[in-house]
């Protein structure tokens, strides 16, 4: 527990960070001469340099430690967030996007570590805690950067973000140990030398049937149905309830704070009560659900319905999915599929947007929102096996290159 407190803090101060930055980037974008089209490339930019970057900070965690990959990160971070506070161009803000994303890649590498740290009974709720500080952190951020941006100006989120980055990074060090169980060096370079990066994103490909390819299949399709038609939310309610951006704002912390309250009160007693692949299958079910709900809700009451049941999906989902992760590979390869399954994550999160958008443009605000259920619903397919993923795998089988497959 004292190690997940440890990762909760240095989470949500890092969060904290970066959500000070995120929504002022289309205000620069635009003081600077941007059109729409050029902030759509601003803000992808840090998702495509943090799913690019994920695999090899989750290989370099496996081979010298979570917890010197963890210090780097927040070091590349705050880096990037020098260089946003000093951007006078679009190329300097578009350079200091792609250096937060590559030091935003070691999501994953906290990942792993939690489960390191914790026992396989409990990793589901750890990673539930972990995730509900980062939600945390995400909801208060915004607030930091206005108060930063009233008072110092369009340096001053920048400075502020790297403040609480490097604030972050020097808590790490001070209290962060490195978790028990982990390989030796020695093993860890060995192992390394059996496949990189590409081998393992490769092989979650062409090779589905795979425990491990299964479960990072349920969480990119379930993470893209989610984060893919939420940027929509706001043209959606606009349309169909009149909101405006002065009260926009109350149903996005709603919907921010019902997954951090999921995640930090009922997770834990939920996997005691039905345990992993059930509460996975189940949050499939209920984000599945919410997101067809928003589809054809012109009302208040079923919009507070949806946006209880998707956050109700998403916390118990992730969790369970990232833990079962960990179990069906073995621990020199769990930072590299840990940051794999980001990878796959981060490649939804660019597709999935551009999609729903054309598709609401030309069909309808609806239509994203149903065909995003469907395939949430389409996940379910996956989890036919999940009941084997919650048994470690033997010694024998040294990572999910010999894992039997389901």
């Amino acid at each position: 527990m004292a190690k997940l407190i440890v990762l909760m803090v240095t989470a949500f101060v890092d969060m904290v960070g970066f959500a000070m930055v995120i929504p002022l980037v289309p205000f620069y974008a635009t003081q600077m001469g941007a059109d729409a089209t050029i902030v759509g490339v601003l803000i992808s930019a840090f998702s495509i340099a943090q799913l690019l970057s994920a695999p090899t900070w989750g290989r370099l965690s496996d081979r010298y430690g979570r917890r010197p990959a963890v210090l780097a990160g927040l070091g590349v971070s705050a880096i990037g967030y020098v260089v946003f506070a000093i951007a006078g161009n679009i190329w300097l803000l578009f350079l200091s996007r792609v250096v937060q994303g590559i030091g935003g890649g070691t999501v994953g590498v906290l990942q792993a570590y939690v489960a390191d740290a914790s026992d396989p009974d409990d990793r589901a709720r750890g990673l539930g805690w972990l995730s509900a500080a980062t939600s945390a952190g995400a909801v208060v951020g915004p607030a930091f950067g206005s108060i930063f941006v009233t008072a110092w100006g369009h340096a001053g989120p920048g400075i502020g973000a790297t403040v609480f980055c490097v604030l972050s990074g020097v808590f790490a060090w001070r209290f962060l140990r490195e978790a028990s169980g982990q390989q030796t060096l020695e093993h860890r370079a060995r192992r390394a030398l059996e496949g990189g990066e590409a081998r393992a994103v490769l092989r979650v490909v062409t090779h589905t049937r795979e425990p491990a390819s299964r479960l990072i299949w349920i969480y990119a399709i379930a993470i893209g149905g989610f984060y893919g038609t939420v940027p929509l939310l706001a043209l959606l309610l606009s349309d169909r309830l009149g909101v405006t951006e002065r009260n926009i704002g109350y149903f996005i912390m709603y919907l921010g704070a019902m997954g951090v309250l999921v995640r930090a009160g009922i997770l834990g007693w939920a996997v005691r009560r039905l345990g992993e692949p059930r509460l996975a299958r189940l949050g499939l079910i209920l984000l599945a659900a919410g997101l067809a709900t928003v589809s054809q809700a012109h009302t208040l009451g079923t919009i507070t319905i949806s946006l209880t049941l998707m956050p109700l999906g998403t916390a118990f989902t992730f969790p369970c999915v990232t833990a079962m992760l960990s179990r069906v590979v073995q621990k020199d390869e769990r930072g590299l599929y840990m940051g794999v399954q980001q990878t796959f994550g981060g490649v939804m999160r660019v597709i999935f947007p551009i999609g729903t958008g054309w598709m609401a443009d030309h069909y309808g605000m609806g239509t994203p929102w149903a065909l995003a259920a469907a395939l949430v619903a389409g996940a379910l397919l996956f989890t036919t096996a999940l009941e084997a993923y919650t048994i470690a795998p033997s010694a024998s089988a040294a990572s999910p290159d010999r894992t039997a497959r389901s």
